[in-house]
């Protein structure tokens, strides 16, 4: 037969189009219209993983884009399936991070006449990504998929959308008609000025109490080695913000996490690498910082510079490129910040206060146990290598300062927008990427009871898939705080628990890793340090299979006074 007489549906369309742009992974739940997407896509060799939720299936995808640097798809129904995506999509976009949603929507003949699941989606999606849009025919559907692909690495890094009619999936063209686009370009890179380079350095060289601020761009833009020289070769002290742990190693000398507060309120000079002056960074403001502290911004987004204040310099490019033109001008006039200054003793005198304050909290016998003895007896056992992903309220701010990350872009958190429910789907996507690299790399995946209670189905998601995950369950009955199964008990003497229970209580004792062990994972359930290191190392050392370790806390621990 004449090779022009050949056809191909939509759904063909979108898979090779997808898999020309070098798209390895898609996660998502299929149904009408989208099911024959997922089949074609598999069929050319792109990994697919089906979630329970498109909320964690939106988030599994938008961290492979930030651990690999490629946008992975959230494939999605239309109507509420693409509503549900909505929350994945908002958080990639507060964490600039690369991600193509791909939407099924109704039928083109049916529009504005209520059609199953219609929904204006490309209009919804345009608030929470770079790019929303619905190519007006199969043809039109390779370009609109590499401007999708491109926009989403392109610059600051974020979310985009593809609306794709019902109509077009089954719909066959002549395969002569459709014209694929060759994989789009890595994105360019850009460098700062020259002359900005060589003031942000003489600012540094004349700074008295100086400060590197290391953050999840940084890790994106893969700077860690320059920025490891910049520190060792000035002698310089640096901070990492939650996501920026890792570049370099925590356990660093010149890392000044444990004096987090001290550093930001005294330093008088700071260099921000792809962090942003937000909640985080308490906006770069007084108290939190000198009223004359001067700040050097490096940033991929000219739209990020000068926000909240007014930086002394801005070098406006890669995070990797603009910290090697920093390290050309020490090697040209080397300089180093004295090792024995003042500054240097007040970081240091900080760093051991709090870390006394934690190692107290931790040997602390009493049971339950508090978190600070929950995080030292896993802090002990983690291998070097492993993924940590952590969500919650306590469970993540204290996990943050004790559990050590030593590589880069192997902590996955709640991020720029705190969002409860990323765990399971953040696990899954660092688990899947870990296998597929064989790097025999562990996932471990630390969650308060609430935050799990977000997205706990995946847990058959990971069986299902056999991902070696190990979930810690950090568990105080509620929200910030509970009540122990007596006070519980006793509350209801008082009436009904819609009428009684305080707003942050959840059931005691309540049994999580039952879940796991429904689908055929390892289940602990774990009151003392000594069932938590043996359920931990058995865990760690079995590759085969997830597993799920409850571990209950006292219900009113707290974090240490600030």
């Amino acid at each position: 037969s004449d090779r022009s007489e050949e056809q191909v549906s939509g759904a063909e369309v979108i898979a090779q189009a997808l898999k020309n742009q070098d798209v390895a992974y898609m996660f998502g739940i299929v149904g009408i219209p989208v099911t024959e997407i997922a089949i074609a896509a598999q069929k050319l060799g792109i990994r697919y993983i089906g979630m329970r939720n498109e909320q964690a299936a939106c988030y599994a995808a938008s961290a492979i884009g930030y651990l690999t640097g490629r946008p992975a798809v959230c494939l999605v129904v239309s109507g509420p399936g693409l509503v549900h995506s909505l929350g994945g999509m908002a958080n990639a976009n507060m964490n600039c991070w690369p991600l193509l949603v791909i939407g099924g929507s109704s039928e083109r003949r049916q529009e504005t006449m209520g059609a199953f699941q219609e929904f204006p989606q490309v209009e919804a999606c345009r608030l929470y990504s770079k790019f929303s849009a619905r190519p007006s025919s199969i043809e039109t559907i390779p370009s609109i998929i590499e401007k999708a692909v491109r926009s989403s690495i392109y610059g600051r890094p974020g979310p985009c959308y593809i609306d794709i009619p019902a109509d077009f999936v089954n719909f066959q063209v002549n395969v002569s008609s459709v014209k694929y686009v060759e994989c789009c370009m890595p994105p360019p890179v850009s460098m700062a000025e020259t002359s900005a380079v060589y003031t942000a350095a003489s600012v540094i060289r004349n700074a008295k109490q100086p400060l590197l601020i290391i953050g999840k761009g940084a890790a994106y833009a893969h700077a860690e080695d320059a920025l490891r020289k910049l520190v060792e070769q000035c002698k310089l002290p640096f901070l990492p913000t939650p996501m920026g742990k890792g570049v370099i190693p925590d356990n660093h000398p010149n890392c000044v996490g444990a004096a987090r507060s001290r550093a930001l309120q005294f330093a008088d000079v700071i260099v921000l690498f792809g962090a942003r002056l937000n909640w985080i960074l308490h906006f770069g403001l007084p108290p939190r910082y000198q009223p004359d502290v001067k700040f050097i911004q490096v940033d991929i987004c000219a739209e990020e510079l000068g926000n909240n204040v007014k930086p002394a310099v801005t070098l406006l490019g890669d995070i990797n490129a603009v910290t090697k033109q920093l390290l050309e001008q020490f090697d040209k006039t080397p300089w180093q910040y004295p090792p024995e200054s003042s500054w240097w003793q007040t970081l240091r005198e900080k760093m051991k206060s709090n870390e006394a304050a934690s190692k107290e909290l931790a040997s602390q016998k009493s049971l339950p146990m508090n978190y600070y003895t929950v995080f030292y007896h896993v802090q002990e056992q983690l291998p070097r290598d492993c993924f940590v992903v952590s969500e919650g309220a306590n469970t993540m701010d204290i996990g943050r300062t004790v559990i050590q990350n030593y590589l880069p872009r192997h902590r996955l958190d709640a991020g720029t927008f705190g969002t409860m429910g990323i765990g399971l789907g953040f696990a899954i996507a660092a688990a899947v990427v870990a296998k597929d690299r064989n790097s025999g790399q562990r996932v471990i995946c630390v969650e308060g009871d609430s935050a799990f209670g977000f997205s706990g189905m995946e847990v058959e998601t990971i069986c299902r898939y056999n991902l070696p995950i190990v979930l810690l369950v950090v568990n105080n009955n509620g929200i910030y705080q509970g009540f122990d199964a007596d006070s519980w008990k006793e509350m209801l003497k008082f009436g009904d628990a819609v009428a009684v229970a305080p707003p942050v209580c959840l059931l005691p004792n309540s049994h999580y890793e039952q879940v796991m062990m429904a689908f055929g994972g390892k289940g602990y359930f774990v009151q003392t340090p000594e069932e938590l290191q043996k359920s931990l190392k058995q865990s760690l050392a079995d590759t085969t299979k997830p597993s799920l370790i409850n571990v209950m806390i006292e219900p009113q621990a707290m974090r240490k006074a600030q």
